[in-house]
């Protein structure tokens, strides 16, 4: 008979391919498995996400309506939001309402330019749907970056 345990679930932690039970999401990259800068999952990134696309719907339909961006227009305004707030400030609206952050493996800042990439391919949509056992996004993975805990 197959039990829950054996089919698993996205609300549990996904774990490292190696099936270690001691290995948690983010161990390979030397980040602890709670607390400040472990991991975040995926419930609160996706919730992060959802109140930025949020804003960037209003900026864009409210504000913006006069420069007649169409149907991108949101999503530009979620790539200027990106860039400039993760290259500057390491996190975005949504990231800081639910306590995370944006760096790189080692802990420091992501900067323009990884923060550029990072938008750049989250605005494609599809690299942030393919992550990995340390629950990083393909977007992550190419610009280096990870999500952490404040």
């Amino acid at each position: 008979m197959v039990n829950r345990r054996d089919v698993g679930s996205w609300l549990e932690p996904r774990r490292p391919a190696s099936g270690d039970p001691e290995a948690y999401p983010g161990a390979r990259l030397g980040r602890p498995s709670d607390g400040p800068r472990s991991l975040a999952g995926f419930g609160p990134r996706v919730a992060a996400l959802f109140v930025d696309w949020i804003g960037c719907l209003l900026i864009a339909n409210g504000l913006l309506r006069g420069l007649h961006l169409g149907p991108l227009g949101p999503v530009l305004v979620l790539f200027v939001e990106n860039v400039l707030l993760v290259g500057t400030l390491g996190s975005t609206i949504g990231h800081r309402l639910f306590g995370m952050r944006v760096e790189t493996v080692p802990g420091s800042a992501p900067g323009v330019g990884r923060a550029a990439i990072r938008s750049l391919l989250l605005c494609l949509a599809i690299p942030p749907l393919l992550w990995d056992a340390d629950q990083r996004g393909l977007h992550d993975r190419l610009a280096g970056t990870v999500i952490a805990h404040t």
